[in-house]
Order: structure tokens, then sequence, then C-alpha cells
């Protein structure tokens, strides 16, 4: 009997293989040829699944947000309800949620990289721009709702703006994520995390 292939299965494995070409070799490199290679496949295999290196770049773009989006999602659940912990503890679960939008370990530093080369080839490939926009707005009700919860459980100063905050924090973590994956010699996962721990702390209630 033919052997029976998972298509979804197969088709993330394509996926990945592209990930891992965009984070070795940049996304100019990442070609349906270069992909079959690194998922050994022959290239017809390949465009069995993806019509051309347009569908697979648009189905690669939208696996990752939905696999950012699920996991953030899932750890923003996890926090259950903050009322009644220490303020400073409050801040320590944002930061900790928070981080994960910040390239401080290879998988993270996987994903902002596959992240910031879609989103720069998103400015002459119009079929990503769709993705991209949609990358560049989903950060922040997710910033938001955090926020909003530190702000409920007594883990923010009263009276800040909630929309300014989330897009000075929002602002904040791009720069450093797109900083950390273009100039690792600049910014390195350290400081980082330090600079976010800063801000974050800085937005809490003045000490007693």
């Amino acid at each position: 009997m033919p052997k029976q292939v998972d298509r979804e299965a197969r088709r993330r494995d394509v996926v990945d293989a592209l990930f891992r070409v965009v984070v070795r070799d940049g996304i100019q490199r990442a070609s349906l040829r270069t992909v079959a290679d690194e998922a050994r496949l022959n290239i017809g295999s390949v465009r069995h699944y993806f019509a051309g290196q347009e569908e697979l770049m648009c189905f690669a773009m939208r696996s990752m947000l939905d696999r950012v989006g699920a996991r953030l999602q899932r750890r923003v659940d996890a926090l259950g309800d903050l009322s009644g912990l220490p303020a400073a503890r409050i801040r320590d679960c944002a930061v900790e949620l928070l981080s994960e939008l910040l390239p401080l370990d290879d998988s993270r530093r996987a994903e902002v990289t596959v992240l910031v080369d879609f989103s720069t080839a998103a400015r002459t490939h119009p079929a990503l721009d769709g993705l991209a926009r949609e990358a560049a707005l989903g950060t922040r009700p997710l910033v938001r709702r955090i926020l909003a919860r530190l702000d409920a459980a007594g883990g923010l100063r009263p009276g800040l703006a909630l929309d300014t905050e989330t897009e000075r924090l929002t602002s904040l973590l791009d720069g450093l994520a797109f900083t950390a994956v273009l100039r690792p010699d600049v910014l390195d996962a350290a400081t980082c995390a330090t600079v976010l721990r800063a801000h974050v702390d800085d937005l809490g209630p003045a000490a007693a």
C-alpha cells in the first residue's frame, strides 16, 4: 500500500525548514530549492504542498504568528488572579510574560529573527503586508491586557494612561527585540532583560 502522508504535518516540516534557512542565511536565500534541500525533500514534493514561494512565505508567517500567539495566550491564562499578591510579585509576573517577546534564548531569538526578516520583506512583497501589519498590531492588545491586569491588581502607579503606556512598552519591546537580533554586539540578552525589568518597575507605585 502507498505510504500515507499527513499533509499538515509535512507542510509544518517544510515551514520549519524555511525558518531554519531564514535564521541561518536570511530570507533572501529561502527559495523553494534551498527550503526543499533543508527539509530533505525534492522540490517536486515541496511544490505538491505549496504552489510557489509566495504561498510558502504566507503560510510560514501565518504559522509563526499563530505559534507565538498561542504560547503567549497560554502564559496569560496561566497568570490567574493576581489580586492579593505584592505589587513587586505582580510586576515579576508581567516581566516573565513580556520576556516571551524578546530574544533571550535560542528559540526566541530564532522567532524574532524570522519576524524581522518577514516584516522587512513585506515592504517589497505585497502578499506579506497584511500579515506583517497583523504582527505589528498584535502585540498591542496583549501588552494592554497585561497592563490592565497590573493596574487592577495594584501593580501600577495610579493615574497612568494605559493607552500611552501600551505604546511606550510596545515600542520598547520592539526596539529591544529588533536591535538585539540585528546588532547582538550592541545589545545582548542580559541587557534586554535588565531594561525591560527597569521599565516595568518604573511603572509601579512609589515606595512608601
